[in-house]
């Protein structure tokens, strides 16, 4: 299929990121491009849904990866995933036989490596810059449920109207689900048997990188998963740890002893960001010395330093993203020219964090246990679909309050010239209410 055909049906039905913050797929279709990596590193602790979709998809995922690779001129595609996802493995070795473009590249078994960047240097050994995107090395990324999404619509003419979400931690069934979009948080618990605990908290995506939210949260186009935990759970308490008590906490007890930036996997493959540095200038006020504080837009938000690294339980993660974000709101962006880049570190094989060790960090143990992965059809009677689903503009409603439509019909377009997708009716019903954030639909 040519590039700008391509291009086109992934914006007609609707094609984001699926496994991070929903960049549109057509826009990451890039001629300059030379090698395609399918993510299926997951290294988010207890998540399994890319390994389970790839192990029953495999031909479909790697059809679509070969398909991607192809329009963009690509001279190789690559799945990269780690040797203890054994089923998935068997399965792609047996679809790789119709796509001699596709080659299988092994992951270690670490913790992030499904970010961008430490997944494009464990793959082909090249190194993006501070500031850079996964294209200046020649490199484009696609998450596995986005690849899927991608044959689908080319080759059955289906757009996204659903998405597969782990639900996992205190219920009575952990499930991997398809579900429509728009379904809420609760009605997906209540399906996999309810709570176990009583006023559980809601971890909206991954125990690193996951934020809490509620039962009324509603699933998009990036949604992954929600994990039910006990509200005083490790993980419950440094996640609602508010900005201005983590300063207070830091100017009382960092200790300036560096483990969050000697194990930052950014700083490890030569990028600025230096935690230690950030901590110790908000914890001695040191704000005449504006480099720390410039340098957290290069920050990932793995979210390592604050959830495994520092000893005195402090938030260097949570404070980063508050000055970042503070120093966007005041229209300071960084300086892509001036970004250091030291060279991928010598020390990096020794400072990589084991995903079990993670897991028993976060006390995730009794938590780590077979979910299944199941295509059982949810019904709700009625969804609310956010209009803004992706990084870009929000899509424009293309029908009335009152309208019938049915399941897959589109229902709003991405605005002409601007970045952004279709959306389309999960459900068939009728339209029940419009407005600036969301087109609710009920039977």
């Amino acid at each position: 299929m040519q590039l700008e055909m391509l291009a086109k049906t992934l914006q007609e039905h609707g094609i984001v990121g699926a496994g991070g913050a929903g960049f549109p797929t057509y826009a990451k279709l890039d001629q300059r491009a030379d090698t395609i990596i399918l993510n299926c590193a997951e290294c988010e602790p207890l998540f399994k849904v890319d390994r389970q979709m790839l192990e029953k998809y495999a031909f479909e995922i790697v059809s679509g990866l070969s398909l991607i690779a192809d329009a963009v001129e690509a001279e190789r595609a690559i799945v990269a995933i780690k040797p203890s996802y054994r089923g998935a493995i068997e399965a792609v070795k047996t679809a790789l036989a119709a796509f001699p473009k596709v080659t299988i590249s092994y992951l270690p078994e670490i913790y992030p490596a499904g970010d961008e960047v430490v997944l494009i240097y464990e793959t082909t050994g090249r190194a993006v810059k501070p500031g850079e995107i996964p294209i200046s090395v020649g490199v484009t990324v696609f998450n596995v449920e986005t690849v899927l999404n991608v044959y689908r619509a080319v080759n059955e003419g289906v757009s996204v109207t659903h998405k597969y979400v782990m639900v996992a931690g205190e219920v009575a069934t952990p499930s991997v689900l398809r579900v429509p979009l728009g379904i809420s948080m609760k009605e997906l618990v209540a399906h996999c048997g309810g709570a176990t605990i009583k006023e559980p908290a809601y971890l909206i995506g991954g125990p690193m990188t996951g934020k809490i939210g509620s039962s009324s949260d509603l699933v998009t186009k990036t949604t992954n998963a929600v994990i039910l935990l006990p509200q005083d759970h490790y993980i419950v308490q440094r996640k609602t740890v508010k900005a201005n008590i983590g300063i207070k906490r830091a100017m009382s007890a960092c200790c300036s002893c560096r483990m969050c930036t000697d194990l930052c996997p950014r700083n490890l493959l030569g990028h600025p960001i230096n935690p230690q540095a950030f901590m110790h200038g908000i914890s001695q006020n040191r704000v005449f010395d504006p480099k720390p504080f410039l340098d957290t837009f290069y920050c990932s938000q793995c979210g390592l330093c604050e959830m495994y690294s520092c000893m005195q339980g402090l938030s260097p993660a949570t404070l980063i993203d508050a000055y970042r974000t503070g120093l966007r709101s005041k229209g300071i962006l960084p300086n892509k020219e001036e970004a250091e880049f030291s060279g991928v570190s010598d020390k990096r094989k020794y400072r990589s964090v084991p995903v079990s060790r993670l897991v028993k960090r976060l006390g995730l143990t009794k938590y780590q246990k077979e979910i299944p992965f199941t295509e059982e059809e949810l019904t709700p009677k009625r969804v609310m679909v956010s209009l803004s689903q992706s990084i870009g503009a929000p899509a424009i409603p293309v029908v009335k309050k009152g309208d019938k439509v049915e399941a897959g019909m589109c229902i709003a377009v991405s605005p002409e010239e601007k970045l952004g997708v279709a959306l389309h009716a999960p459900i068939s019903g009728k339209i029940q209410e419009i407005n600036q954030q969301y087109i609710v639909i009920g039977k």
